[in-house]
């Protein structure tokens, strides 16, 4: 109960500072992505001194969960490669070689999602958010202004190992690896804390103190914008799918499922991005919602972000899902 308070007050203190982004500029399926990381050191916190306890155990990550495309177990045509080796632990990889724009449509049922697919052969992957059942995979080319044709359709079923599994594991939206700053950063961090809970509340302090709200990137960003959460780092400012990217890359790194959320906040019906993690502990509250047992809790990085304000970000009430990735 102490914690808690202690960790309410922090919260409350946090939201002070301000809050991400116009309205509708951060939808996330339009242009071509333009993602170029800036190879800039950045600092891994210093090493402190574990909690006064003689029986302190450090926070043990699982091992890193890859999402990986094999090309020899690729299938397709026209160009294009599908790889559904990934389909159990929620993802499937996806290869494209095309003079025109390519576009990815992930469908199960009713719910469909659509990405901007990289034309170059760079292999992208994208989550299996909607969880068991039948897919539907169309890779599509561009024809004519906004029309699109498909180049390649695969339908699969897929069982996922567990429900947590698309966001354990790096994808579009959250790309990192083994070897990303903020990984190194993560397990830093998770190395001096004792529990899940406190990775986050590690997590949530340091993206704080080293990140400021971009309000000219805010107002200027393009549709079809893809973050690199090592960039937000190294460069100390973004915009509301940079820290939602950020803290799931961090989260997950260590083992913690963590979603990227999109949908609206009021007033005004803001589109904007925020995030969730799943924890089986109690405790934790991130700006004024608290973690519950088993179950999934908001985490919204930007309202405690330096610089920020509720014309990008809206005044954090009203939360409505729409996208997960």
């Amino acid at each position: 109960m102490v914690r808690m308070k202690k960790l309410l007050y922090a919260m409350l203190a946090l939201l002070c500072l301000g809050g991400c982004m116009v309205a509708h500029t951060d939808m996330p399926l339009e242009d071509t992505p333009s993602s170029s990381v800036t190879e800039t050191e950045q600092s891994v916190p210093d090493k402190q001194q574990a909690p006064d306890s003689q029986e302190f155990t450090p926070y043990q990550a699982p091992e890193f969960a890859r999402a990986d495309f094999d090309h020899a177990s690729a299938q397709g045509e026209n160009g294009v490669l599908i790889d559904l080796t990934g389909i159990s632990m929620g993802y499937v990889a996806v290869s494209a070689e095309s003079d025109v724009r390519m576009k990815f449509r992930v469908e199960m049922g009713e719910q469909i999602y659509d990405y901007d697919l990289p034309s170059d052969g760079t292999p992208a992957v994208y989550p299996l958010q909607c969880g068991n059942g039948s897919y539907i995979f169309r890779a599509l080319a561009n024809t004519v202004g906004t029309k699109y044709a498909e180049a390649y359709c695969v339908e699969t079923q897929v069982r996922l190992k567990d429900d947590f599994q698309p966001f354990l594991r790096p994808s579009q939206y959250a790309d990192y690896d083994e070897d990303s700053i903020c990984v190194e950063v993560a397990a830093e961090l998770a190395s001096q804390q004792p529990d899940a809970l406190g990775v986050v509340e590690a997590v949530f302090e340091y993206i704080c103190e080293h990140v400021t709200y971009d309000k000219e990137k805010a107002t200027h960003v393009k549709r079809g914008y893809l973050p690199s959460p090592d960039e937000t780092l190294s460069t100390g400012k973004g915009i509301c799918f940079d820290y939602a990217s950020l803290v799931a890359a961090m989260l997950r790194s260590q083992g913690i499922p963590t979603k990227i959320v999109f949908g609206y906040v009021q007033p005004n019906d803001l589109y904007h991005a925020w995030n969730m993690f799943y924890t089986e502990e109690s405790g934790w509250v991130t700006v004024g919602y608290e973690v519950e047992s088993n179950s999934w809790s908001r985490l919204d990085m930007t309202f405690s972000a330096n610089g920020a304000g509720s014309e990008f970000i809206g005044d954090g009430t009203n939360y409505t899902d729409v996208y997960f990735y």
